[in-house]
């Protein structure tokens, strides 16, 4: 496997590797990144399709990216998928999958000519006293030591960044800024977690620093991420021949070897007639394996009872298949750094479903659209910025739902600091009811305060899920504690998902992994065509001076606090560019 840029190789199909009608694959999970391991063994490695297995344990794929009706219960939405035009493995894939939409017309092609007529921004980023204008104006608010302190992480090599969290880097100058305030509701950081995954993302998305205080570089899917993205590709593998076999939960690998050679050789399963079975895997016989879980013991509530917080790790779940892998080699990662401190992972999101035409004119007032228009509504998250849980909510394109019914809206909220009592609601946000939370909600859009009590229980419909392990990923880590896509003397296995470790991309995207699926894939089919690399921008002038710039909200650099010393040698710096190409970048991208 190997990386490659530009268009040459990204037109490419892929010749049919040796001895690819002999192979088959089994993929353990039937979320994202396994379905998209299954498409690029259908697509590139060419593998007959019915020789490639999903065995999922609950009665339906996706993972993480679900959307559903549940019957008695409402609409749910765990989360949302926020996308990038640089996400370059996962277009890579959708420029392959059928449209369910639009007839002749790729997942790509519907979601680029989606997002070009109805560009995604927001004009309302944060409120505060009940839903009036935060008034962060598109501002930073850094201080140049602030920017000295992302400087100082940015350029600090990931060696020495191992363990550390962010409270290492950051203090007031940048805790208490707009930055952090944009950075951490819209990525989910807490101070506490990875300083290198910071720092990845810093890098990962530099290019899109001047859009955090308006999400201009965000796109989102037409309806919500199962209907839009999940069902799709489903749809492109069943068609193909792709066996699916659901209910079906794999419990443990067994993994041999010698001489340096890692063998996964078995597989041990719970059926669906709830027996155990065994499947014994052959020379010919491929492994994907999807280690932990980022959802595993979501729990929902309902419009009248909290979520429960659910900690304790279930035989058989993502965690625990994990750990039993894990305790046969080294190299299979350590999960218990991900999966030991849920009071450091968890929040919960609700997901509220308005009735009637109560409570979209207070949500038109803030995001300044018409929420029945079908485009873009809030265009990204709000963040109540007084919030006691720190609460954001979002809608997107209305219907978010095929089967949504008329007048109706589908929203997403969620609240990071879930253990504090609510501004309006005394209690914390996980002992909360659905009820209770739209109530909370409704204070902080200006709903006025004899109202809301009426309107949270007979105007709308909210459904609390808490996810004890939602931002586990991001816990401080060392080398090692993450498994590579294919480790070292991996012969006919892989790891794919959110907890393995693939240079320079970030974790909690899509394109994590789409992208770990297309290594995995790529590597143990040896597929002679290039990986995308991460998008570059990290290595590109324009964007590390444009994001400067920006991030100390257009001051120029003749504007820097400092010193005697330091101003005697600016001007000499100044003086020696005078008339060359870096005075003319420079002014360009408005530094000087």
């Amino acid at each position: 496997m190997y990386y490659a840029s530009g268009n040459y190789e990204a037109f490419a199909r892929p010749e049919k590797p040796a001895g690819a009608d002999l192979k088959s694959a089994y993929l353990v999970g039937g979320g994202l990144a396994s379905l998209a391991a299954a498409c690029f063994l259908v697509r590139d490695a060419q593998i007959p399709a019915n020789h490639i297995h999903i065995l999922e344990k609950d009665d339906k794929a996706g993972g993480a990216c679900d959307g559903f009706h549940y019957d008695g219960l409402g609409y749910v939405m765990r989360g949302g998928r926020e996308m990038d035009n640089h996400f370059e493995c996962m277009w890579d894939l959708f420029r392959s999958i059928p449209s369910l939409e639009k007839e002749g017309a790729s997942v790509l092609e519907e979601f680029y000519w989606l997002n070009k007529h109805d560009p995604n921004f927001s004009l309302m980023r944060a409120t505060e006293k009940c839903g009036k204008d935060a008034k962060t104006d598109g501002k930073f608010t850094l201080s140049d030591r602030g920017a000295m302190q992302i400087m100082r992480l940015f350029l600090t090599p990931d060696d020495k960044l191992a363990g550390k969290r962010i409270t290492n880097y950051f203090g007031d100058e940048v805790f208490k800024s707009n930055f952090w305030l944009y950075w951490r509701t819209m990525f989910a950081f807490e101070e506490w977690h990875s300083a290198l995954e910071m720092k990845r993302y810093f890098k990962r998305f530099i290019h899109h620093i001047g859009g955090l205080p308006d999400f201009k570089a965000l796109r989102f899917t037409r309806y919500n991420q199962y209907e839009s993205m999940i069902l799709p590709m489903v749809s492109y593998l069943e068609k193909a021949g792709v066996q699916f076999h659901y209910h079906t939960q794999v419990t443990d690998v067994r993994f041999g070897g010698n001489r340096g050679d890692k063998i996964a050789q078995s597989l041990t399963l719970i059926q669906p007639n709830g027996e155990e079975g065994c499947i014994d895997l052959t020379e010919h016989d491929l492994l994907f394996i999807t280690p932990g879980g980022c959802v595993e013991n979501a729990a929902l509530g309902s419009q009248n009872e909290p979520a429960p917080f659910c900690t304790d790790l279930k035989k058989g779940g993502g965690w625990d298949l994990w750990r039993n892998i894990a305790a046969q080699d080294p190299s299979f990662g350590r999960p218990d750094v991900f999966c030991t401190s849920p009071e450091e992972t968890n929040w919960i999101s609700a997901t509220v479903t308005t009735l009637d035409d109560k409570i979209p004119p207070y949500i038109q007032k803030i995001c300044q659209r018409d929420p029945f228009s079908g485009k873009t509504v809030t265009g990204g998250i709000v963040t109540a910025k007084d919030s006691n849980w720190l609460m954001s909510w979002t809608f997107n394109r209305q219907p978010q739902f095929h089967d949504q019914p008329e007048g109706q809206l589908v929203g997403w909220i969620y609240g990071l600091f879930t253990d504090r009592p609510g501004n309006f609601v005394k209690k914390p946000m996980r002992d909360c009811s659905g009820m209770e939370i739209c109530m909370e909600w409704l204070y902080h859009i200006g709903v006025p305060e004899g109202e809301i009590p009426a309107l949270a229980e007979n105007s709308a419909n909210t459904i609390p899920c808490m996810m004890p392990y939602i931002t586990s990923f991001f816990m401080p880590r060392q080398p090692g504690d993450r498994p590579n896509v294919v480790p070292d003397g991996a012969v006919n296995f892989a790891f794919l998902g959110q907890f393995v470790e693939t240079p320079r991309d970030t974790v909690f995207t899509t394109e994590y992994s789409i992208r770990t699926a297309m290594e995995a894939v790529y590597t143990l089919m040896d597929i002679d065509r290039g990986v995308p690399e991460v998008w570059g921008s990290t290595y590109d002038l324009r964007d590390l001076v444009n994001s400067m710039v920006q991030l100390r909200d257009g001051r120029k650099l003749t504007d820097l606090n400092l010193g005697f010393k330091e101003k005697i040698a600016m001007k000499e710096v100044l003086k020696r560019i005078t008339g060359t190409d870096i005075e003319t970048l420079l002014k360009n991208y408005n530094m000087l």
